[in-house]
């Protein structure tokens, strides 16, 4: 367990750096909302990794084995890569700070592919929820240090020393995938590259069908949508409301931190005892109902009291979001095809973080924030209504080996 704590501070770091923390930064440079909201298209690669996965199941490094090798190769390429980031200055144009994030997203995609596929092979079916929980616990607080910490940082010293010293952190992670324990009963890669890009879609089918394996697969595209629209501008949002960024960073890395292990562990807790259908019905609403707090914020103004409500809120309802949402996508793959399908699974996951979210900048200068923030809570609907096709609240049976 100690293992995937460290793996998901590993994977979380970088996303942040070259999407909110980025966003922040041509905040303060004066770079408008509509380019700022725009650039969550640098997280594409999340949306797309599902295309190379399959060398991830074919092929095995010639050391640490199949998964942990692949994931000190793509540390090491992220730490070079986050050096690059930092050197780019947003006021002399976008293009170059353009290259280098997504040049990272690539290669922390390309971690995620690996370290997704350690986690299922890992992962007993009863460990799921636990592990999901842990693993959560570590990504969400490599967040709020990429999110929190590096905004007080870059108040203090400067971008790049900021991004440097991120990126020594994230060379540091290689440590983990020499030290991290290999599964105990790890599965033969597929036999040819062809098998592995093919028989990974073929099995989903077979076991789920086409019409309850679409309802899935819809609802994995939107059951985050709206909290992702609130992601991609909480920074720019909270920057122009007047608060510093050494306040925001302060209430991201203390208090938030705080909300996102209680919200974490008490998903852990609460999936294990109602199941993980039932989870995602609960850590759905409350998800959606965690925008209300961004809505009151943009309401009354600058506000302090406002400001630690809606980012304690929104950590928290995260947590216990992401827990569940983590055991449902591992819950749905063959350990055989793990790093491929679960590659599939999260990018689409990622469809609505990059691509459905990239107007969020335009939408919020036409709407104004409250508006927007309105909006960010009816957008978390759609998802939600895709429940009763595969996960009902009274059935106790879910997909293949789901446990309620």
């Amino acid at each position: 367990m100690a293992a995937l704590l460290l793996l998901g501070f590993s994977s979380g770091l970088p996303l942040l750096l070259t999407s909110r923390t980025l966003q922040a930064w041509m905040t303060m440079e004066q770079v408008n909302l509509s380019a700022i909201g725009a650039f969550s298209l640098v997280g594409l690669p999340y949306s797309l990794k599902f295309l190379w996965a399959p060398l991830l199941d074919r092929f095995v490094p010639p050391f640490f084995g199949r998964r942990r090798g692949w994931l000190a190769l793509s540390q090491g390429a992220i730490a070079l890569a986050l050096l690059a980031l930092g050197v780019q200055n947003p006021q002399q144009g976008l293009q170059g700070v353009a290259i280098a994030a997504v040049l990272v997203a690539l290669l922390s995609a390309t971690q995620d592919i690996a370290a997704d596929a350690y986690r299922t092979d890992v992962l007993t079916p009863r460990e799921m929820g636990a592990g999901a929980a842990i693993f959560v616990l570590g990504y969400r607080g490599a967040l709020l240090i990429a999110g929190g910490a590096a905004l007080v940082l870059a108040d203090r010293f400067t971008w790049p020393v900021t991004y440097s010293m991120m990126a020594v952190l994230m060379a540091g992670c290689i440590l983990l995938s020499w030290l991290a324990p290999e599964p105990t009963a790890p599965q033969q890669p597929p036999a040819s590259l062809s098998e592995a890009v093919w028989l990974p879609f073929k099995d989903f089918l077979d076991r789920y069908h086409w019409r309850r394996g679409l309802a899935i697969l819809a609802f994995i595209v939107l059951y985050r949508l709206g909290d992702s629209m609130v992601n991609n501008m909480a920074l720019p949002f909270l920057l122009q409301t007047g608060f510093s960024q050494t306040e925001v960073g302060a209430i991201q890395g203390v208090m938030g931190l705080i909300a996102t292990i209680v919200g974490s562990l008490t998903g852990g807790a609460i999936l294990s005892q109602i199941g993980i259908g039932r989870s995602l019905w609960v850590f759905g609403g409350l998800q959606a109902l965690s925008n209300v707090a961004y809505l009151i914020l943009a309401w009354v103004g600058k506000n302090a009291t406002a400001m630690v409500l809606a980012i304690n809120v929104e950590n928290f309802c995260g947590g216990l979001a992401t827990a569940g949402f983590t055991a449902f996508l591992m819950s749905l793959c063959n350990a055989r095809f793990s790093a491929t399908q679960y590659a599939l699974l999260s990018s689409l996951m990622a469809v609505s973080r990059d691509l459905f979210s990239a107007p969020s900048g335009a939408l919020a200068q036409q709407l104004g924030w409250p508006g927007f923030f309105l909006l960010t809570i009816g957008a978390a609907l759609p998802g939600l209504a895709l429940l009763p096709w595969f996960a009902p609240w009274h059935q106790s049976n879910l997909p293949s080996d789901l446990n309620q």
